[in-house]
Formats: C-alpha cells, sequence, structure tokens
C-alpha cells in the first residue's frame, strides 16, 4: 500500500514537470510565431496590415468549418488504418484525442520530435506493443514523406513563382542534402530496422558503466528494448502483409490529409477576393510544408510564417498577406493545438495503465 502510494505520487510528480516542460515550450511556440508574423509585416508586406470581414463571410467560415472537419478526421483515420493494417484495435474515440495530442506536442518539440513519443505513449498506454505502435507512428509519417518529398522536387522545376529559388543553386543543394538525410533516415528505419539495436544497446551500457541505472534496471531495460525493437522490425512486413484495405486506407486518407491541410490557404484567398489557380497555392503549400520539415524551432513556428508569406508575396497584396498568414496558421496548428492542451492535461493526469483498451 506504501509502494502504491510513492507510485502515485511519483507518477503526479512526473507528470506534473512534464507538462511545465510542454507548457514551457508552448510559449515559446508563441513568441516565435509572434515574431514570424511580425517578420512577414516587416519585411515582406511592407508594413502594412488590414482586417477584411469577407474571412468571416458564411460560405468562407462554413467551408473552413467542414475542411477541418476532414482534415481532423482523416489525420486520426491515416494512423487507425496503419494500426489495423497490423493487427490492432483502437477505438475511434481514442484516435480522436491522438490526433489532438500529437498536435499539440509536436508542435511544441524542435522539429517535432515530441509528436512521435507522444503517440507511442498514448497507444502503449492502449495496450498497443511499444514496437507496434513505433512501427505504426513511424508508417505514418513515412507515409507523408513520400507524398511531399516526391512532389517537392518537382514542383520547385516546374511551378510559377518557384523558379528563383530553382536558380539559387545554394537553396538547391541545402534542400536537396536535407532531402536526401532525412530519405536516409527512413530508409534504415524501413529496410534495416535492427540498425537501432546497437546504438540503444550502447547506450545502456554506457549508463550502466557510469552507474547512472543499476544492473537490475540495465538488464530489464535490455530485454525490454531488445524485444520491442525485434517487434518495430517485424511490423513492416506484417503491415505489408496486412488487409488490403487498410493498407489503402492508410494511402488514402495520408492523400486526404495532405490536399485538406494545403487547401486552407486557397480557401483564405478566395474569400479574400483573389482569384488565384487552386493548384498553384496547392504547390507552394507543398514547398512551404517540405522546408517546415527541417525547422529547428518547436512546430516550425516563425520560419513557416515566414516563408509562407515570402512564397505569396507576388500574388498577395500586402495588406491582406499577415492576416493570411495567422489565418492559416491558426487554423491548421493553433486550433488543434489549443483542443490538444486539454487532452496532454487529462492525459498526464491520469494513472498509468488507468486508460481504457
Amino acid at each position: 500500500m506504501v509502494n502504491a502510494s510513492h507510485r502515485s505520487e511519483a507518477d503526479r510528480a512526473e507528470n506534473a514537470l512534464g507538462f511545465r516542460r510542454l507548457f514551457g515550450f508552448s510559449l515559446l511556440f508563441i513568441v516565435l510565431s509572434g515574431l514570424g508574423a511580425y517578420a512577414v509585416y516587416a519585411q515582406v508586406a511592407g508594413h502594412s496590415i488590414s482586417w477584411d470581414a469577407r474571412l468571416l463571410a458564411p460560405g468562407v467560415v462554413g467551408t473552413c468549418l467542414a475542411l477541418l472537419l476532414v482534415y481532423f478526421a482523416a489525420d486520426g483515420l491515416r494512423l487507425w488504418f496503419t494500426l489495423r493494417a497490423l493487427g490492432e484495435e483502437v477505438p475511434l474515440g481514442s484516435m480522436a484525442r491522438l490526433v489532438f495530442l500529437n498536435l499539440f506536442v509536436s508542435n511544441v518539440t524542435p522539429m517535432a520530435t515530441g509528436g512521435g513519443i507522444a503517440q507511442v505513449w498514448f497507444l502503449q498506454r492502449r495496450a498497443v506493443p511499444i514496437g507496434t505502435a513505433l512501427t505504426a507512428t513511424t508508417i505514418r509519417t513515412a507515409l507523408a514523406v513520400l507524398f511531399i518529398f516526391g512532389a517537392t522536387p518537382i514542383l520547385l522545376l516546374t511551378m510559377p513563382g518557384a523558379d528563383g529559388a530553382a536558380a539559387d543553386r545554394a537553396i538547391l543543394l541545402t534542400l536537396l542534402a536535407c532531402g536526401i538525410g532525412y530519405v536516409g533516415f527512413f530508409a534504415v528505419v524501413l529496410l534495416a530496422p535492427r540498425w537501432l539495436m546497437r546504438p540503444l544497446l550502447a547506450t545502456l551500457k554506457t549508463a550502466r558503466r557510469f552507474h547512472v541505472i543499476s544492473r537490475a534496471r540495465h538488464l530489464r531495460w535490455r530485454r525490454a528494448g531488445v524485444r520491442e525493437l525485434q517487434r518495430f522490425a517485424r511490423g513492416f512486413g506484417r503491415y505489408f502483409a496486412g488487409r488490403r484495405r487498410d493498407i489503402a486506407g492508410s494511402f488514402a486518407c495520408t492523400a486526404i490529409f495532405l490536399l485538406t491541410l494545403f487547401s486552407f490557404p486557397a480557401v483564405l484567398f478566395a474569400g479574400l477576393g483573389y482569384d488565384l489557380d487552386y493548384w498553384l497555392v496547392i504547390g507552394r503549400l507543398v514547398i512551404t510544408t517540405f522546408v517546415m520539415y527541417f525547422s529547428p524551432t518547436p512546430g516550425a513556428s516563425g520560419i513557416a510564417e515566414g516563408v509562407f508569406g515570402q512564397f505569396f508575396s507576388d500574388v498577395v497584396g500586402a495588406s491582406h498577406l499577415v492576416l493570411a498568414t495567422v489565418a492559416w496558421r491558426a487554423l491548421t496548428i493553433h486550433l488543434g493545438m489549443a483542443i490538444g492542451v486539454v487532452v496532454a492535461h487529462r492525459e498526464l493526469a491520469r494513472p498509468s495503465g488507468g486508460a481504457p483498451r
């Protein structure tokens, strides 16, 4: 009884510490997002900004609400179908909470590194093995990377408005190096996941050598790590051997998710009276998202706003540029993050093992 009480107090202390860290990252995200919007205002929009009530027209608001429903639903379903292909059944209600938890955590940690960890942690609390959860979240991310990284080089060379970036050799080489590194990492993870076992074992051995962890914990973590990495390595074969409708569903929902994500600016620009080609807007958002993958700031805050403003400065009036930038981020990121704060707080307050299956 005493041990259980101590564990409960330790869990509460750890959860409180984790939430304080997330809160600190959230403040950093807000500051950097504000600086990014100001950079668009000062350097791209020429210190020009004005409110336009057309953004609140019933047609614009209704379309954005419909897109949000599809956007959040597709985000959850792409992982849900991936888990089903791996033989795991997670209730759709849990997947809905996971969407917002991931939106919050991934956007307040550098390069979205916390998002994958949060998803694995959430799924593990719902009886999904860590190795399987890691496989599912890796495949989920890899599918989005496949779509975006495959389209970006073509768009840079063919899309109107991107010729300046394509002509700059430094930009092209930087993007190429980042792309190769990112794809190379996923290639190793997908094709040779057992290679990850060596750094894990070396890290645990080093921690034991310097008495960071005890011998018993070293052995326990070593067995658990090897078991989950083996499960992770087998997971990719299980995914491709899964039911075809589940595999097709994960691909289709990824495509729908991305297309919906990229469609918000098109709706905003149309509402503000701009007659822009829909696929031109989509193409520029693909490149913007590609750049955001390599942003070291939490949620690409600051950089996302700057890149977005720069890409559309030639087709959108200066007075509308900051307005459209802020509205785009509010719809696609900030709203989901606000809901994610509530979800994260409730999940962190829930006792370990107390989550429903």
